[in-house]
């Protein structure tokens, strides 16, 4: 065989590889154990907030208190670090944020959450970057669910051009009230 002939079939299987790359790459995070999910608010005038997190499952273990340790940052999920991406300035708990991209974490125990919004984003779900990346970070209300819930999940509840955050898993649910920014 000639050396252009090789050439070009290795170009040409090459072109193929690169072409196919992302559709298995989206299939394979389709087929993660903790799958990718999205919980959207819309406020005002087509403004709004998109969470994007990965949802992992119970599958018969303890979450909080073992798996997910008390009085230790968590990452609000699985896999990448969940982003919360706000195209207008809210407030969060009672804390301000400008619009912007950021990770959520939360720092979770028995009776009481804290939100954590941090500056630093893109990094995989862990490590937790410190303190020191941290925005902003609000209390979050707890309360039991009624029956265990198999996937963790995050939504929003919207009522009147403001939003309540929920994060819930097994019997619990986490909560913080965010609304849009006076103007």
């Amino acid at each position: 065989m000639s050396k252009r002939l090789i050439g070009c079939a290795l170009a040409f299987l090459l072109g193929v590889g690169l072409a196919i790359s992302p559709v298995v790459g989206q299939q394979d995070k389709s087929q993660r154990p903790s799958p990718p999910a999205k919980a959207q608010c819309k406020l005002s005038e087509g403004k709004g907030i998109t969470v994007d997190y990965s949802s992992p499952r119970m599958k018969g273990r303890k979450i909080f208190g073992e798996l997910v340790p008390f009085g230790q940052v968590w990452r609000a999920g699985a896999n990448e670090a969940t982003t919360f991406v706000t195209d207008t300035n809210v407030v969060v708990g009672g804390k301000p944020v400008p619009a912007g991209s950021y990770t959520i974490f939360t720092l979770p125990a028995a009776d009481k959450w804290t939100l954590i919004v941090s500056k630093k984003t893109g990094e995989w779900g862990i490590p937790y970057p410190g303190e020191a990346s941290d925005f902003t970070r609000t209390p979050m209300k707890v309360s039991k669910l009624s029956a265990p819930l198999e996937n963790f999940t995050i939504a929003f509840d919207s009522k009147g051009g403001a939003c309540t955050l929920r994060m819930e898993w097994e019997a619990t649910r986490a909560s913080v009230d965010i609304t849009e920014a006076k103007k």
